[in-house]
């Protein structure tokens, strides 16, 4: 039984926001939750809209602590996406981000980049027009 002080990571409102999420109108990420259901990529177990904190992760894979993020124009910049990729990094969770038209039309590349961030292939942050991976503190725990 849980801490009646401490909120529950299963409250029915969170339940509810993440449902909400996943149920979104989001066809990017409903593309790439194709390939990463079933432990399809690689054997890698994921989950989608998955509460970290007080946030939601797009997509985690919680074995590799590494999450997913699909992000349109209107995230460029973002300081609450900063805030959100440092609290998921204390955590110790790598971010992989990717723009959400590039899950639409470059698929395969995005797959085979998180599967080198599983591999532990990607060792250092990256920062592009494209692509930004923001490792764990304390590195890659793949």
């Amino acid at each position: 039984m849980g801490t009646p002080d401490l909120p529950s990571r299963r409250s029915p409102d969170r339940i509810a926001r993440a449902r909400q999420l996943r149920h979104g109108d989001n066809m990017a990420e409903a593309i790439l939750w194709i390939e990463l259901k079933a432990s399809k990529l690689g054997g890698h177990k994921f989950v989608r809209q998955v509460p970290i904190g007080p946030y939601f992760a797009d997509f985690a894979c919680r074995s590799a602590k590494l999450i997913i993020e699909l992000d349109g124009s209107q995230h460029a910049d973002s300081e609450y996406d900063r805030r959100r990729d440092e609290f998921m990094q204390a955590q110790g969770y790598s971010i992989l981000g990717f723009w959400s038209h590039d899950a639409l039309k470059h698929l395969p590349s995005v797959c085979e980049t998180i599967l080198a961030a599983l591999e532990g292939k990607l060792a250092e942050d990256t920062v592009s027009a494209d692509l930004r991976f923001v490792m764990a503190k304390g590195g890659v725990s793949a």
